[in-house]
C-alpha cells in the first residue's frame, strides 16, 4: 500500500517518530492546542485528527486512535508500516478493576490480556503475550516518580465489549491481578511487536467497576493533564 492510505491523508514525513494516541479526536486536538508549538493538522480523515508540532524543541505527533481493537489496529498498523513511526504511546482511559485504584490514578500496561481473537491472524502455534516496550515503560515510571504521580504497573484487560450480557466478566480478571480494563492496547502491542517497533499504553482511571464512581465525558476529554504531560516528557 502507498500513502496516503485509505484512513490517513498525511504525506511522507508529516508524522514524527513518536506519536501520542488518545482514543478521542477532541483529546488529540486539546493536546495539540495546549502543549505543542507550531502544531499543524496532518490528518482529518473521518474526523480522526492528527497533528505534528514540537514539545520542548522535540518533534512529536498526536493522533486519535478511535475506540476498540479494530480502529487502533488500523491506525497503528499504518503509522508503523507506512509512515515510519517508531514509537506509539497510547494515552487513554480505563475502568479500574483493582480496589486501590482511584479516579485519575495512572496505570501502565506492562501486559495486555484480552478476550479478542486479534492475534489469530499471525498463525502462531500457541498463545502470545502482548507486552509493552520495556524502555518506554521504564522511562515512564521514572518520570511518574519524579512527578509524584499515583500509578500502578501491571496487566490490563483489552475488551472487545463495552456492554456485555455477563455483568461480572471484567471483575473476574482481577482474580489474576489484572488492574483495569480498556479497549485498545492489545492491538497496539501486537502491531508493534510484528513491526519491530515500540509501544506503551498509559491509562488514566476514568471510572471504577469496584466502586461505581466515574468521570464525565467532558472531564475525560480535558482533565487528563498528568498523563498528557508524562507522555510528552517521554519524547
Amino acid at each position: 500500500m502507498s500513502i496516503p492510505t485509505p484512513h490517513i491523508s498525511a504525506k511522507q514525513g508529516d508524522f514524527a517518530k513518536t506519536v501520542l494516541m488518545p482514543g478521542d479526536p477532541l483529546r488529540a486536538k486539546f493536546i495539540a492546542e495546549t502543549y505543542l508549538e507550531d502544531a499543524v493538522l496532518v490528518n482529518n480523515v473521518r474526523g480522526v485528527q492528527g497533528y505534528t508540532g514540537t514539545y520542548k524543541g522535540k518533534r512529536v505527533s498526536v493522533m486519535a486512535s478511535g475506540m476498540g481493537i479494530p480502529s487502533m489496529g488500523i491506525y497503528s498498523y499504518e503509522l508503523y508500516n507506512f509512515y515510519g513511526v517508531e514509537n506509539i504511546i497510547r494515552i487513554g482511559s480505563a475502568g479500574a478493576l483493582h480496589k486501590d485504584l482511584k479516579l485519575r490514578d495512572l496505570v501502565f500496561a506492562q501486559g495486555s490480556c484480552t478476550n479478542s481473537n486479534y492475534a489469530s491472524q499471525f498463525d502462531l502455534p500457541g498463545t502470545i503475550c502482548p507486552i509493552a516496550s520495556f524502555n518506554l515503560l521504564q522511562k515512564a515510571t521514572e518520570i511518574a516518580k519524579n512527578m509524584s504521580l499515583n500509578y500502578k504497573v501491571g496487566n490490563v484487560l483489552t475488551s472487545d465489549t463495552f456492554y456485555s450480557d455477563s455483568k461480572t466478566s471484567s471483575l473476574e480478571w482481577n482474580k489474576m491481578g489484572v488492574l483495569a480494563v480498556e479497549m485498545e492496547s492489545t492491538a497496539l502491542y501486537l502491531n508493534a511487536m510484528r513491526a519491530g517497533k515500540n509501544a506503551l499504553c498509559i491509562c488514566t482511571i476514568s471510572d471504577s467497576l469496584v466502586t461505581g464512581e466515574e468521570l464525565s465525558s467532558q472531564e475525560r476529554q480535558n482533565s487528563f493533564n498528568d498523563m498528557m504531560k508524562l507522555a510528552l516528557e517521554l519524547v
